[in-house]
């Protein structure tokens, strides 16, 4: 057994100083290769009686009717019940060519209970400049579910007026994009760090000489690159793939107040502080007693009401943190005291307030 504590403890040592690497491609995007929302406005039909019955629908249906050929008479209702207005949006991916497929995602804007079993005619989406850069048309995938019984219970799973229809839009134009043009590429950190922007340039360096790439900020790095195109690509290939130990995360505490969870980031450090933390709760009991009259004494029983008043305060030990301590004697001395999450959060605002938690509190 002696003979094993050497062994754990060199194994221990060089645990403590492997530094996790991530691929370039992972940590960052290439500036200019982005996907673009697209959105549009349309009917969905075959409905079982659930469709809306907003005005914008009746209107909507009509000026379809008129495109086919066939005139509503002014002030005649449709009554339409299985024909419902939606939304339509998409996400168009970069260097996305004419006639490839993209899903889609319906949504009722009106008062239509469920988009289920229906079917989505022919849709223009378009982007912000108002081009519109695919169509849409399918059938609905609806995976809510809901129920009604005829005493008026009713029950749901899900959304109903929700759907998507899997390659449901076919691209129609291409959004230009400048990937091949000028003599740079420039990698955009998807979280700015002054220390993973530098370590970024040299591991670049490394691999094509020096000067080859240098970062311009806290968040782009901009590296030389050719001109062709078919090089541009295998060059990026090999560029995405190196390997970039970042820059550890400043001393951070999250508090998400409404689900309760408490997350503690490394270097989180405190200052010598001795914290006590109880509660007190203060219990009060209404209750009625009959008052009756003694012996033979005139008197007619009446009901009183008696109230019980008790206290209860918990013992809680107060806990000494000492210079220098590190997350893992917090997590032991809250563990240790037994505190719940609430408590947690309450001490944490406490240490942030005397100056005693060295670390960006931040409630979400």
């Amino acid at each position: 057994m002696t003979a094993m504590k050497p062994f754990l403890t060199l194994m221990f040592c060089l645990l403590s100083t492997l530094v996790w690497a991530d691929r370039i491609k992972d940590l960052s995007s290439v500036q200019g290769v982005r996907s673009n929302q697209l959105v549009g406005y349309g009917l969905v039909v075959g409905l079982d009686g659930t469709g809306d019955k907003s005005p914008f629908t009746n209107q909507t249906f009509r000026n379809m009717m008129e495109q086919f050929g066939l005139t509503i008479p002014e002030g005649e209702d449709p009554k339409l019940k299985n024909v419902a207005a939606v939304s339509v949006y998409a996400t168009l991916p970069a260097f996305a060519k004419p006639g490839q497929e993209i899903d889609i995602t319906v949504s009722s804007i009106g008062n239509s209970s469920s988009l289920r079993g229906g079917s989505l005619l022919l849709t223009p989406l378009r982007g912000a400049d108002g081009k519109t850069y695919a169509v849409a048309q399918g059938s609905l995938v609806v995976s809510g579910f809901g129920a009604d019984g005829e005493d008026g219970s009713s029950i749901q799973v899900n959304i109903e007026s929700t759907g998507r229809i899997p390659s449901g839009a076919i691209v129609e134009r291409s959004v230009p994009n400048a990937f091949s043009d000028g003599d740079h590429l420039t990698f955009n950190l998807h979280r700015s760090d002054f220390t993973t922007a530098m370590r970024m340039a040299e591991v670049i360096n490394e691999l094509l000489g020096p000067d080859a790439a240098y970062a311009v900020d806290s968040t782009s790095v901009r590296v030389t690159a050719p001109r062709d195109a078919n090089q541009r690509v295998s060059y990026l290939s090999v560029l995405e793939n190196l390997e970039v130990s970042p820059g550890e995360e400043s001393a951070k505490v999250i508090i998400n107040s409404r689900t309760g969870t408490i997350v503690v980031g490394q270097h989180v450090m405190i200052e010598p502080v001795a914290i006590t933390h109880g509660n007190l709760t203060v219990t009060i009991a209404n209750s009625l007693a009959a008052s009756q009259p003694n012996g033979l004494a005139e008197g007619e029983t009446v009901v009183v009401p008696a109230t019980d008043v008790a206290v209860d305060q918990e013992l809680k030990p107060m806990f000494l943190f000492g210079p220098t301590v590190t997350l893992n004697d917090l997590v032991n001395a809250v563990n240790a005291v037994g505190a719940a999450p609430g408590d947690l959060m309450a001490i944490l605002e406490a240490l942030k307030s005397a100056g005693a938690l060295k670390a960006e509190l931040i409630v979400i």
